[in-house]
């Protein structure tokens, strides 16, 4: 028997995708231990870190909670001192520089997502090691391995927002519906200008696309 302690990760799904105006990211709220044991259904790897910025989560929870705390009270001091909303890679660059100087001790990846007046929507992804990268759509975590050709097939640049909420919880219900730590309910932000939205999709209510 394995007698080491496993931490509790996200075993997870996430994505973030641009749309013609905004940009919506979104997760899966599944929890798992040593990628087996799912620990809990009903966490949120939504996290806001400005008004229009969020960051979902993947690799150990512990960690990825840690940074983001780190990141939101950076974040938010670089504001109070440009006396300006963040730009949404300055809060993505705060993110990798603390995945990078604690690239030893840390198992946490991130997407960074979000809209700002100089750029308008964004997506970033933050790699393992502190690596950082501009994309106009991006999947992580362990479900997204079932999608990523469904997601290089269906998507398609200036989407309208009902096209990329469809793509993106098209995507979310093919990985859970395949991954088996990813489930539970998807959880989406749409991201404007205006502000932002929150859309929780129960599992009984994703579409299906094969007996399960």
């Amino acid at each position: 028997m394995d007698s080491q302690i496993k931490g509790v990760s996200t075993g997870t799904t996430i994505l973030a995708v641009t749309f013609n105006g905004g940009v919506i990211i979104g997760s899966d709220s599944r929890a798992s231990i040593g990628g087996y044991y799912v620990s809990s259904k009903t966490i949120n790897k939504l996290i806001q870190v400005h008004d229009r910025i969020f960051c979902c989560i993947a690799g150990s929870l512990a960690d990825a909670q840690v940074v983001t705390k780190a990141a939101k009270f950076q974040i938010s001091f670089h504001s109070i001192q440009m006396e300006s909303p963040p730009l949404v890679k300055a809060a993505a660059s705060v993110l990798k520089e603390l995945c990078y100087n604690n690239k030893e001790e840390l198992q946490a990846g991130f997407i960074t997502a979000g809209w700002d007046r100089k750029k308008g929507p964004q997506v970033y992804t933050v790699a393992l090691g502190g690596m950082l990268l501009s994309q106009p759509f991006t999947i992580g975590g362990s479900g997204s391995t079932y999608i990523y050709g469904y997601a290089d097939a269906k998507y398609k640049p200036d989407m309208s927002k009902e096209e990329c909420l469809q793509f993106a919880t098209n995507a979310l219900a093919l990985a859970m519906g395949r991954d088996n730590v990813s489930g539970g309910v998807a959880h989406l932000v749409v991201i404007t200008e205006e502000g932002v939205e929150h859309v929780v999709i129960p599992g009984d209510k994703l579409p299906k696309f094969h007996d399960e």
